[in-house]
């Protein structure tokens, strides 16, 4: 086996994972379409010598950095952080600098998808790995549900500490995020006092923790010790290590000797235990060895339900890993049917979907302008309209369905409210719950395009954008997401003045400056195919008195009408969609940004899925059962210092 330290110590870096990623997907798509195969190592060392070495050769090279290490073909393995970086700034048009030669964006995107492809190879020449598992704090969410679950207290104990940013994949559960700040500590402290005390006075949550209490033939300690004995190994999530339970009944004999009540007594102890590193934070029992080993089943336990519940393992899955059993991938795969039938996963699936589709904001930061789409006040018909993607997701994967329906299926998950809404009325409903009902043939609803929460937020208040919309789907669907807008772009004429144009034909005008035409021609076919839908996802046939032109054609040629049309277009390329959804519920499962030593995982999971039909159930098992999942990376030695992007100065003629 190479040596894999340079590829070790690549796959760490935060700017690598980001740069990968897309740029991946981005090889993927290009890929797909029969793009960059016929792209030679010649041609590549030709770009970088025409467009790089000007400024990267020489007794003095700009930023310290040599274009002539990329060179050899061992460079993709020696330097593969080097070449990360220089693809990401190439393809984001932040090299070459200013004033210099430029390729075009057609030499830039076969480049990065040339380099990109051939990194992936490199990478995956050695086979699969786990990757970091770092320690990180319970999100606020996380918080909230194991509260629930330790307490059966059915209040949200995490409502008032901090938001949660995003990281990894996007998510708010990535490690590299979940630092804790001195706020943290006081709203830590704060939530622990007020769940025990609201738990303590309600009968149901008291009967669940407080089990013992002094009586005839039971003395105050004992009943600690019950109480402490039993609660501690939940909190914590694994049995409890020498001496942890001695401590926190030396908290409880310091509260008693002070002349606490026993109930007040055993609330101390158990309020510190709520404070204490072990609850509030997920870690893993280090691996010494250098070679990569299974997790321990507690861990493994913990892993499986912060994924597909959000909250803290139940006592099945801590039976289970008490046994040892965890292990076992035949039980591992019923436990994972189980907990997906679980009304927890509604937890799983909204904490995903919402952050997946960036619909979170939506009735937040995001909403219709009232004043031009009134239904929007109807705050029963907002949660309608919040969750639908939700539950949708959900039946997806509890119902062993193809993830293909999240392109276009025969079925939805819909409300009286949002039935009448899309103009359906195929079913008379008894109440306001939400129900799967089968789409008439033509109607237009069918995955997640025709359902009102995307098109609300990837839409202006106030009209419809194909910018938006485009590049939602560029971005969430494909994971292919365009470079960056150059800097002072004029936006949309809006105003009285544009009332009797549509937006397609205003973005026309926008469309006619060269600048802006080349990007635009791929995001904006995409996002016209979906003018019949409003703000509000309300279908329509005419804007500013005239029809809705919802043609669009893809650099490829690749020609469409209309969202049926579109749909058929996406599911061609369904093998892309696959792979970004895979990324993202991996990234989601491991709670860390992926690296590139991950993309092998992600090719064997996509291809097991394939295999069985695009099962949504298929899918979150062979992410359960990846190594990444299920085992810890080995110790990495210290590697020694060689070329590489971490000594490039930052400066405007140096790749950032």
């Amino acid at each position: 086996m190479r040596n894999r330290e340079p590829l070790a110590r690549a796959c760490g870096s935060a700017l690598f994972r980001t740069a990968f990623l897309l740029l991946f997907a981005a090889a993927a798509f290009a890929s797909d379409q029969g793009e960059g195969s016929k792209y030679s190592l010649d041609q590549g060392t030709q770009f970088i010598k025409t467009y790089c070495a000007a400024c990267h050769s020489g007794k003095s090279p700009a930023g310290n950095f040599r274009a002539a290490a990329l060179f050899p073909q061992t460079s993709f393995h020696d330097n593969s952080e080097t070449w990360s970086k220089v693809i990401f700034r190439v393809r984001n048009s932040e090299m070459p600098p200013k004033g210099m030669p430029a390729p075009s964006v057609d030499e830039r995107e076969q480049f990065s998808n040339w380099a990109q492809s051939a990194l992936h190879v490199e990478a995956c020449a050695d086979g699969i790995f786990p990757g970091p598992a770092p320690i990180r704090r319970l999100t606020r969410a996380q918080y909230g549900a194991t509260i629930r679950d330790l307490l059966n207290l059915h209040v949200d104990a995490g409502s008032a500490l901090p938001l949660d940013g995003a990281g990894g994949e996007g998510f708010d559960n990535a490690a590299e995020t979940l630092f804790i700040s001195p706020i943290h500590a006081e709203k830590y402290l704060d939530a622990a006092k007020l769940a025990l005390d609201s738990a303590a006075k309600d009968p149901r949550s008291r009967a669940r923790f407080l089990i013992a209490h002094p009586g005839p033939g039971v003395s105050r300690d004992t009943a600690a010790r019950i109480i402490l004995s039993e609660f501690l190994p939940r909190a914590f999530r694994r049995p409890l290590q020498s001496g942890e339970l001695a401590s926190y009944l030396q908290l409880f004999h310091a509260a008693s000797k002070r002349g606490d009540s026993f109930d007040e007594a055993v609330l101390f102890a158990l309020r510190a235990a709520l404070m204490s590193p072990q609850f509030l934070f997920r870690s893993e029992n280090p691996n010494p060895a250098p070679n990569m080993r299974p997790l321990d089943d507690y861990a493994l336990a913990s892993r499986l339900s912060y994924f597909l519940w959000d909250s803290m393992p139940d006592s099945l899955l801590m039976a289970l890993a008490d046994k040892g059993k965890l292990k076992d991938p035949e039980i591992l795969t019923g436990q994972v049917a189980r907990m997906l039938r679980n009304t927890k996963s509604f937890d799983f699936a909204q904490s995903f979907v919402e952050q997946w589709l960036r619909t979170r904001d939506l009735g937040k930061s995001i909403e219709p302008d009232t004043g031009l789409f009134p239904a929007w006040k109807d705050a029963e018909l907002q949660g309608d309209i919040r969750y639908q993607p939700i539950l949708f997701f959900r039946e997806i994967l509890a119902s062993d369905l193809s993830v293909l329906n999240l392109l276009d299926s025969d079925f939805t998950i819909a409300t009286r409210k949002l039935q009448k809404l899309y103009g359906l009325n195929v079913k008379q409903f008894k109440d306001s719950q939400p129900t799967r009902i089968d789409l008439p043939p033509n109607s237009n609803r069918g995955g997640l395009l025709g359902m009102s929460a995307v098109l609300a937020v990837s839409s202006h208040p106030q009209r419809t954008s194909p910018v938006l919309r485009g590049k939602w789907l560029l971005e969430t669907i494909l994971g292919t997401p365009p470079p960056p807008p150059p800097p002072n772009v004029p936006p949309l004429e809006e105003g009285a003045a544009a009332a009797s144009q549509t937006v397609r034909e205003r973005l026309a005008l926008h469309r006619a400056n060269p600048v802006c035409a080349t990007c635009h021609a791929r995001i904006d076919p995409m996002g016209f195919a979906l003018e019949n839908y409003d703000v509000m996802g309300k279908w329509r046939t005419e804007e500013a008195g005239k029809p809705i032109d919802a043609k669009g054609q893809l650099p490829d040629g690749t020609s469409f009408d209309g969202p049926a049309e579109l749909k058929a277009v996406l599911l061609e390329r369904k093998d892309v969609f696959l792979r970004n959804l895979t990324n993202k519920l991996l990234g989601y499962a491991l709670g860390r940004g992926l690296t590139l030593q991950d993309s092998c995982t992600v090719d064997a999971i996509v291809e097991e899925v394939k295999r069985n039909d695009y099962r949504g159930d298929v899918l979150i098992n062979a992410i359960v059962l990846s190594i990444p999942f299920r085992f810890q990376a080995g110790a990495v030695p210290d590697a020694k210092t060689t070329l590489s992007a971490d000594n490039m100065k930052e400066d405007h003629t140096t790749p950032r």
